[in-house]
């Protein structure tokens, strides 16, 4: 049996990267997905590649109403949801190239990462909680990011946001326990995970391989995380093995957040080594 045979579970920005990876690792376990986002054309290719498990709805996460509309058809169809995975999210950078530190930042541009990256995952914890209330019981995860945990200079937007989404989670996770509702609600936060997302940063000409070595080196494993490391954990976060798991933040990022990895000395010759 798979580890989410059974359940219902809806996954935001699940048109590419990692949601669409959450989406492939939930329906092999045995979920039914809903996959949802607004690049349509390529939501509904992934799902009918997922086969038969898989359905895509265009959902703008931004859009209360469309959050109401989105759960309305769930439920309808399905008569619960199990799973929420609030992946939808954007740097800020796609649709303003223009730099994003502390000084320069515009405020429409700060405006337009908040709305999709908080406003979107408050957006969609609220519409869980209403939906997963009568069982009393649901999985919601948040994807969050390194960027919300320690400063980024040249992305205050999107560290910001991302912040902010670490907290909510533990808010949510607290009102659920306070409220007698096995409702879970736990971060994941990825970092250096080569995704669609880190194109503006690497581009695609003979530097790219260049520029991702520069960025790997921030990482003491030395490489980018995948798509599917981050959807291993997300199923388990989802998954009942993980029922007293609530308001937890996980990083996924190869070791940064450790600290930095220094290679061992070597003794000195004729010197005794250490115990």
């Amino acid at each position: 049996m798979g580890r989410l045979d059974s359940k219902i579970a809806l996954v935001t920005g699940a048109a590419r990267g990692i949601g669409a990876a959450i989406a492939e690792a939930f329906v092999r376990e045995g979920a039914s997905v809903v996959l949802a986002d607004i690049r349509d054309g390529l939501g509904a290719e992934v799902a009918a590649r997922l086969g038969a498990a898989a359905t895509y709805r265009s959902l703008d996460v931004r859009d209360e109403a469309a959050w109401d509309r989105a759960i309305a058809e769930i439920i309808g169809r399905f008569g619960r949801l199990d799973a929420l995975v609030n992946c939808a999210g954007i740097t800020g950078f796609d649709e303003d190239p223009r730099p994003q530190d502390a000084e320069h930042c515009s405020l429409s541009t700060w405006h337009a990462v908040h709305r999709t990256n908080l406003d979107g995952v408050f957006l969609g914890c609220r519409a869980a909680i209403r939906a997963m209330r009568p069982a009393a019981r649901g999985s919601i995860v948040n994807i969050g990011s390194r960027s919300g945990v320690v400063g980024i200079p040249a992305a205050v937007a999107y560290a910001s946001s991302k912040a902010a989404v670490r907290n909510h989670t533990r808010s949510v996770a607290l009102y659920c326990a306070e409220q007698g509702l096995a409702i879970r609600c736990n971060v994941v936060q990825p970092a250096a995970i080569l995704t669609p997302m880190w194109d503006p940063l690497l581009g695609d000409g003979g530097e790219r391989a260049a520029r991702i070595a520069e960025y790997c080196r921030d990482a003491p494993l030395g490489r980018f995380g995948t798509p599917e490391e981050v959807a291993a954990l997300v199923v388990h976060l989802a998954a009942d093995e993980s029922a007293y798991t609530t308001g937890a933040e996980f990083t996924v990022d190869g070791g940064m957040l450790a600290g930095t990895a220094v290679p061992p000395r070597r003794p000195a010759e004729g010197a005794d080594s250490a115990d």
